[in-house]
């Protein structure tokens, strides 16, 4: 029977056990022009004992930053800070995959440089606030793209993706997921268009396709990933009926041959769906289970029974950095604090204990 602390190759990236790292936003890219810190290496190489370490979103361009302090992968200083962290890991003997993630329609001018504006497929406004330097704001109205803008996007990924090979990123993760801009293209009431990225469940999942094989395309399908959170609810997304939507996405991605996909869950009551999806991909699937708390101990069994090949950690990984030791021998496991989560120094981010200090202690 295949557990959790079993190897696995990912494409030719050998991973010690199937114990993720799920991407986490942090809000400290405190470094010139939105670029990680020594800190932010430093947080990494922790949790290199991961069989995979997915980065928090990073965006491919400037227009898709979506909260204070978030890190990008579209200029050289950027590629050249995130070269230290990649090599931090790897230096701790880990793997780590850089996630990409355009917020689209969530975000708000005052987060954005210049003149820019939020952009997403229609002009759809989020319910709800973001916060800013300047406080919290309402989301605005973001800016429809034109078809000529959303070929332009499509390729920003593609040349994000490039720098982060390029930074030494082991591959690439594309945020599909929780109502950023690749999801505001999957949801009906976010992408309202008629053209040929909307109108139907196999034309709203034209812009998704297209961003994977643009990716692929330019470092290889094996080191390319996307991750989907069908019928989640997360950033005002409503996807009321998803399971059309996702089956015509999977089956469009089904022969490219991708690293994995990486399904979130929107809730315990889509299941089902996840493992009709598991069928239709074939390839590695990461799971982020939904369960009534924090992804724990209790999930392990979703290998043993073949619904996931891996399984990905948020919040008990960011309080744990030795989570797959502590997941192994039972905990203990250290409480996170949402306190600390986004922002701020290096308390919450740099002092969560691993099981020997903890044991000491």
């Amino acid at each position: 029977m295949t557990t959790a602390f079993d190897p696995i190759d990912l494409s030719g990236l050998h991973l010690p056990n199937r114990i993720a790292m799920a991407p986490m936003t942090r809000s400290r890219a405190y470094g010139p022009g939105n670029s990680p810190t020594a800190s932010t290496a430093a947080y990494y190489a922790q949790r290199a004992g991961a069989g995979l370490i997915i980065s928090e979103g990073i965006q491919p361009a400037a227009v898709g930053q979506g909260y204070p302090d978030t890190p990008g992968l579209h200029s050289e200083e950027q590629v050249a800070a995130w070269r230290e962290v990649t090599d931090a890991v790897h230096a701790e003997g880990g793997r780590i995959f850089a996630q990409l993630m355009h917020a689209g329609r969530i975000g708000h001018p005052d987060l954005l440089p210049g003149e820019l504006v939020n952009v997403a497929p229609s002009p759809v406004a989020a319910a709800g606030k973001v916060y800013t330097h300047n406080g919290p704001q309402d989301f605005p109205t973001p800016r429809e793209l034109t078809d000529d803008e959303v070929v332009e996007t499509i390729g920003a990924y593609a040349s994000a993706a490039r720098n982060a090979i390029a930074a030494g990123f082991d591959g690439v993760e594309l945020h599909g997921a929780n109502g950023y801009l690749i999801h505001q293209f999957l949801a009906p009431h976010t992408n309202v268009r008629t053209d040929r990225w909307g109108g139907s469940d196999e034309a709203r999942t034209r812009f998704a396709v297209e961003v994977v094989k643009a990716v692929a395309a330019e470092i290889g399908a094996g080191r390319t990933a996307l991750r989907i959170s069908p019928g989640n609810s997360y950033n005002d997304i409503s996807e009321p009926a998803p399971e059309a939507t996702y089956t015509a996405l999977v089956r469009e991605l089904a022969p490219v041959g991708l690293a994995y996909l990486h399904i979130l869950e929107g809730g315990p009551g889509l299941r089902d769906l996840t493992r009709n999806l598991r069928k239709l991909f074939e390839g590695t699937v990461v799971l982020n289970a939904a369960t009534e708390g924090p992804t724990g101990p209790d999930s392990l069994g979703l290998i043993e029974d073949g619904t996931a090949d891996l399984l990905s950690y948020g919040a008990l990984f960011l309080a744990n950095p030795d989570l797959p030791r502590r997941l192994e021998t039972g905990g203990p496991f250290n409480t996170p604090d949402p306190a600390t989560f986004f922002g701020g120094d290096d308390k919450g981010y740099l002092d969560y204990p691993a099981l020997d200090a903890a044991v000491v202690a």
